[in-house]
């Protein structure tokens, strides 16, 4: 019989950690396949920064380096100026990349610092609790909004990969999601393009993949699902935001 799947060489074989049906396994997964598929496992060092993917470090089988809660950009700017041969990658939540991390990757994008960056947008606080975070939406009740986000008081919710296109350091963003089989074939070619294009020295990649916090959402896993794409697409919408080819 023809083998057409396997467990990817670039995971432990450790069960993660992430609640039923979070969307964070799925992308670790993806990003597995990759590594795999490039053969770059040996060269890869991840940056997990704090949020539900601080013990990113346990999955993935690569070199992996824990950074204080935001940082990861800046930690990542040291190691791919220490060693430029390496690919090196961030994987940062809403609350840590778009709140407390927004100098760092603001700063990171505009040098264009030649790492790639994978954030992942379920537009609330997961570790910590279930709180608004900057890519809450209008309305939507968290733990600190229980009557809903409301624009007077807490702003619009940030669209961190519109804001950071405009740069001129950024050499590819864009905005997937892995809520259907569809959606996740196209996120990981997304994915696959960003990691090419630091092989190619092209500068600084971003990635916003979309997921699920059923937990913090309290609602099933498969209306989690549902809610992301009827709420959270029309808010942030899929799509290459930028995509320069060439390295002038």
């Amino acid at each position: 019989m023809e083998k057409i799947a396997s467990y990817p060489d670039s995971l432990t074989d450790k069960h993660f950690h992430y609640c039923p049906g979070c969307t964070h396994g799925t992308v670790h997964r993806l990003i597995a396949e990759i590594m795999d598929e490039l053969d770059i496992r040996e060269e890869t060092i991840g940056v997990a920064p704090v949020g539900c993917s601080v013990l990113a470090y346990e999955y993935f089988d690569c070199d992996m380096h824990e950074a204080s809660h935001g940082r990861a950009p800046a930690v990542a700017t040291g190691i791919k100026r220490v060693h430029p041969d390496k690919v090196v990658f961030t994987y940062q939540g809403d609350g840590d990349l778009a709140s407390i991390g927004t100098a760092e990757i603001v700063h990171a994008a505009n040098r264009g610092e030649n790492i790639t960056t994978i954030f992942i947008n379920n537009a609330i606080y997961g570790m910590t609790g279930g709180q608004m975070a900057p890519t809450t939406l209008e309305g939507q009740k968290t733990t600190t909004t229980p009557y809903g986000r409301n624009l007077k008081e807490a702003g619009n919710p940030i669209k961190m990969t519109e804001m950071l296109s405009v740069l001129d350091g950024p050499s590819y963003i864009a905005r997937v999601s892995v809520h259907t089989p569809k959606h996740i074939r196209k996120a990981k070619k997304a994915l696959k393009k960003a990691f090419q294009r630091q092989l190619e020295g092209r500068g600084f990649t971003l990635i916003e993949v979309l997921s699920t916090c059923p937990t913090n959402w309290g609602i099933k896993p498969k209306d989690a699902l549902n809610w992301l794409e009827d709420y959270m697409m029309p808010v942030y919408p899929l799509g290459d935001l930028k995509d320069i080819e060439e390295v002038e």
